[in-house]
């Protein structure tokens, strides 16, 4: 069974890449872009990681990881972002966040990540 991954990211662009990145590499990925639907899939869902954006369109990854971080402790998250802001990477840390990422950075330091977190 391929490893699942939920990536959340309301730029439709970057969501075909990952999904295209990731497949490529093995993974299973299901995509969406409003915390809302993030939510109903991993009630109805289980995946192994999770990659969340922090700016989304009507609110915000930060708020979403701890909802995540209450109601599935142990579904590693990944966040990856344009923020730039040294005080939301510590928020995101300190809401439990378990990696963090910019996309700025190369998708192989985001494979190698998700990869540490993900069951093969």
């Amino acid at each position: 069974m391929r490893p699942r991954l939920l990536v959340l990211d309301d730029e439709e662009s970057i969501c075909r890449i990952l999904s295209i990145f990731f497949e490529r590499k093995g993974y299973e990925v299901i995509t969406t872009s409003t915390a809302g639907d993030a939510m109903q899939l991993a009630d109805r869902e289980s995946f192994d990681v999770g990659i969340f954006d922090i700016n989304l369109a009507g609110g915000s990854g930060l708020e979403l990881l701890g909802y995540f971080k209450s109601n599935f402790p142990k579904l590693p998250i990944i966040v990856y972002t344009g923020v730039t802001d040294e005080d939301a990477i510590e928020m995101a840390m300190f809401r439990g966040a378990n990696g963090f990422l910019r996309k700025t950075e190369p998708l192989e330091d985001l494979f190698e990540a998700v990869k540490s977190y993900a069951k093969s």
